[in-house]
């Protein structure tokens, strides 16, 4: 299988020529099979350009059938979707998967295609769409592909995914938090100061650790939310965003072969990301994995090619 980042950006996109190199889009990651249908993971804005290129082949005819695979439907890994030119091919198929609480998964990708936010309702989109619900620990296969999830520290509810397909493993985990101060979850917490946290529930923080290591465990690829630096988590623990030295402690744990730094801030200029790749290599070289930061067109083949 094949890897490429369409968008490797958190929060917001910053396009510009202090990000150029690394990209200003917001969160899409294909995995595609070998000889086989694109696996998209989250549908910030650089989907948009995904399904450009995806209109050049099969899409384009009304004849392709495509996954998207949600981590979670905060503004920066869903705003793309609207702009996803397949969707707007009649004959194309599109299944989305995603956890949600509260309010059907459809009635949630509605609600950005209501008429005070965009002009075509999603009830309107020509291809064949189908939504799934997911629950933390929902294993299941699209095509020849096995997907497991697991539970990220975040709020309101997100998952990680592991695709297993072509003889190799690929991880995505964003967004999470540390699963050390505080547990993140339902409601958004107000800012605290590390003086005045309320008392981490351990138990639970633990066992949604010792769940993602399990999903990274030897994986070929580990995609790791590392918006943050330590000073940044710091001012902000309730955002739900982790720094690289937490990223490598899983990678370590979970005898990853190769990390990858990603969601990378808004406000992270393309030389601020080298410095961060730079000193995090330093941080791993005695290490036996490899550590790259995410930028938009980055490829990475993985297995069976």
């Amino acid at each position: 299988m094949k890897v490429r980042f369409w968008g490797v950006r958190g929060s917001i996109p910053v396009p510009g020529r202090a990000t150029n190199r690394y990209g200003g889009n917001t969160s899409c990651v294909e995995v595609r099979p070998r000889a086989a249908d694109p696996i998209i993971i989250d549908a910030g804005t650089g989907i948009r350009h995904l399904g450009k290129a995806l209109m050049e082949g099969t899409f384009g005819d009304g004849r392709g059938k495509a996954s998207i695979l949600i981590s979670h439907t905060h503004w920066d890994h869903v705003q793309g979707l609207p702009f996803f030119s397949p969707l707007y091919r009649a004959g194309n198929q599109v299944h989305i998967f995603a956890r949600q609480r509260d309010m059907h998964l459809e009635a949630v990708f509605s609600q950005q295609h209501d008429a005070a936010y965009f002009p075509v309702p999603l009830s309107a989109m020509h291809a064949d769409m189908h939504f799934h619900e997911l629950v933390e620990g929902a294993r299941f296969h699209i095509g020849k592909a096995h997907v497991t999830c697991a539970r990220l520290n975040h709020p309101w509810v997100a998952i990680a995914y592991r695709v297993d397909v072509d003889g190799a493993s690929v991880v995505y985990c964003s967004d999470t938090a540390p699963f050390t101060d505080m547990l993140l979850g339902r409601d958004f917490i107000e800012r605290p100061s590390f003086g005045t946290l309320p008392p981490p529930v351990q138990s639970e923080l633990a066992a949604m650790r010792a769940g993602v290591v399990a999903l990274a465990k030897n994986a070929d690829l580990l995609i790791y939310d590392t918006q943050f630096t330590p000073e940044e988590y710091q001012a902000r623990p309730h955002w739900g965003h982790s720094r690289p030295d937490d990223a490598i402690e899983i990678a370590r744990e979970a005898k990853v072969k190769q990390l990858c730094l990603f969601h990378h801030a808004p406000m992270r200029s393309d030389d601020d990301n080298d410095k961060i790749l730079a000193a995090a290599r330093e941080l791993v070289s005695a290490d036996k994995f490899t550590l790259v930061s995410a930028y938009e067109g980055l490829e990475i083949p993985l297995g069976d090619q």
